[in-house]
């Protein structure tokens, strides 16, 4: 069982990488941006040529939030057009999709955790970028599953938690959005729950449930209550201070609450996901 890893450089492609130690039942192929560049049919064509993937994950993106109000061309290329490429090439290529997206396709005004049925809205360049991406997919191939996650963190890469650890060295005090809530993710949490997928995927033929589909760590926080929680297991004493959304302005609007309902992927995989505080203390 072949799996083909699109931009395998970033955050959850390292932590695929990782997890792929664990899993010998999978032979994984990680290509850089360089190697498939999902902009470039062609690119893809050759690497989906040499490598003949039953399976494609998808971690390319276009992920700088904020850059995107002002980079939407570049944007759309890699979320939106990139993901189009990819899927008719796994199409082509009789693959199955893996495609990660994001709780920033939903507008944030919800009470209640976001189901796979809520409408989405979104509010910057970059949800639409990823929602068009989705929508561009599920036009093409049918055998997709779409993962929406939030918050992403990890040892590996540019994120919240690292960024938080890097400040905390350099300031004596630190003041974090309280007002936003959500679910962190530990990107390698997810890299395992895309293996299930996989999985389950290739060894019930019969039984399959493509998709779009919730996945983060269970519970939920706000930034400020995600930073004190980073400090408190890395035992770092810092003057860490809560400020509300309008005391930090952003060129790009940020759901003020994207805890998504995981109950659809838990019951269809059977899968046993970690609350984020005890996946956070995982990495201290």
């Amino acid at each position: 069982m072949v799996v083909l890893v699109t931009g395998a450089d970033g955050q959850l492609g390292q932590a695929l990488k990782a997890a792929a130690k664990t899993h010998k039942e999978v032979e994984f192929y990680f290509a850089n941006s360089t190697e498939a560049d999902i902009t470039d049919p062609d690119s893809l064509d050759a690497v989906f040529k040499k490598v003949k993937p039953q399976f494609c994950i998808n971690a390319a993106a276009y992920t700088a939030v904020d850059k995107a109000e002002s980079e939407s061309e570049k944007a759309f290329a890699i979320n939106t057009t990139g993901a189009g490429n990819l899927a008719r090439v796994c199409k082509e290529n009789k693959t199955v999709l893996l495609h990660v997206s994001t709780d920033f396709v939903f507008d944030g005004n919800s009470q209640k955790p976001y189901t796979e049925k809520d409408i989405t809205n979104p509010q910057s360049v970059y949800g639409t970028t990823k929602l068009q991406g989705e929508l561009a997919i599920q036009d093409i191939i049918r055998e997709y599953y779409i993962i929406r996650t939030s918050w992403v963190y990890s040892q590996y890469g540019h994120n919240f938690m690292k960024t938080m650890l890097r400040l905390a060295a350099e300031r004596d005090s630190l003041n974090v959005v309280n007002d936003q809530t959500g679910t962190p993710t530990n990107a390698n949490d997810l890299a395992e729950a895309l293996i299930t997928i996989i999985n389950h995927t290739a060894n019930n033929t019969d039984n399959v449930w493509f998709g779009v589909y919730n996945y983060s760590n269970e519970g939920q926080c706000t930034w400020f209550e995600f930073a004190k929680k980073i400090f408190e297991v890395n035992k770092i004493t810092i003057d860490l201070q809560p400020i509300p959304t309008t005391a930090y302005p952003t060129p790009a609007k940020r759901p003020v609450y994207s805890v998504l309902d995981k109950t659809k992927i838990k019951d269809r995989f059977l899968l046993s996901v970690p609350h984020w505080e005890s996946s956070l203390e995982k990495l201290s």
